[in-house]
């Protein structure tokens, strides 16, 4: 007889090389507004129209996030909102009220088509940008 042992290891191993031949997947607006929701939505509101609860106490009112597309000529700005919303190096942090979300989430890249190019973004702002542009009005 087997020690069971052995057999939880070997399954665990398999599970485990099974795991490192899937690709993993794209993230989708609704991973996007999970993120929003915990991140954003104090600021710009649940619908993301800048009327969010913390908003009236700010010395720059947020944004309207509906309206990027308006604001853009139609178009969905996606290079110009991923800068923003990961630190655009050029801007000095303090300039900004919003906090920058570059960092650590860097290490988790996925490609995304930005202005025709597939651009390394991190999984977590792909899907907010997926959301982000699925709310435009």
């Amino acid at each position: 007889m087997r020690n069971p042992i052995f057999i939880i290891s070997g399954l665990a191993l398999a599970a485990v090389g099974l795991l490192a031949c899937t690709e993993p997947t794209m993230p989708d607006r609704t991973d996007g507004a999970a993120f929003f929701a915990d991140n954003c939505a104090s600021c710009h509101g649940a619908g993301g129209r800048g009327d969010g609860v913390l908003s009236g106490g700010l010395q720059t009112a947020p944004a309207n996030l509906t309206m990027l597309s308006r604001d853009n000529g139609g178009s969905f700005p996606a290079a110009r909102a991923l800068s923003y919303i990961y630190g655009d190096p050029e801007q000095a942090h303090l300039a900004r009220v919003m906090p920058q979300f570059g960092g650590a989430m860097a290490q988790d890249l996925v490609p995304v088509k930005i202005d025709g190019v597939l651009t390394p973004t991190p999984r977590v702002l792909a899907g907010l940008l997926a959301y982000l542009e699925s709310i435009q009005e």
